[in-house]
């Protein structure tokens, strides 16, 4: 059995393709705008979780700004909402510091492990496991 012949297909007006309009690449100043001209962060990472005062926008709120505010109803990740709302973690970061200081969302730290359990309380319960 011999493989299917590939053919090379040529454009039929002789012009180069053209990019499609829309997606990552359409719009390369889209970024600075979302982001606005100052671009400060506030210090928050990616399991930080983000929820909204109110979900509904002020009527001043940008397109993001009022998706984000309807998707943090509930406690979101900064991961999540980068991804939900298709936007590099840096822009997300200058949206929500914007809003911050708006005093539309809150921002909670995760929970960190302080110390690690006590070895002594682990083996008790390792041998009354045991012994059942």
């Amino acid at each position: 059995m011999t493989p299917p012949q590939r053919q090379r297909r040529s454009p039929q007006d002789g012009s180069p393709p053209r990019p499609a309009k829309g997606g990552r690449g359409g719009n390369p100043e889209r970024l600075y705008v979302v982001a606005g001209a100052d671009g400060e962060r506030a210090d928050i990472d990616l399991v930080t979780l983000i929820v909204a005062r109110s979900p509904d926008p002020p009527p001043s709120a940008t397109p993001e700004q009022a998706a984000l505010l309807r998707l943090c109803v509930a406690p979101l990740s900064v991961a999540e909402l980068s991804a939900y709302l298709n936007l590099p973690f840096s822009a997300v970061t200058v949206l929500i510091t914007e809003m911050l200081t708006a005093e539309l969302v809150q921002a909670h730290a995760p929970i960190v492990r302080q110390a690690l359990p006590d070895r002594s309380l682990l083996e008790a319960v390792m041998h009354g496991l045991q012994r059942l």
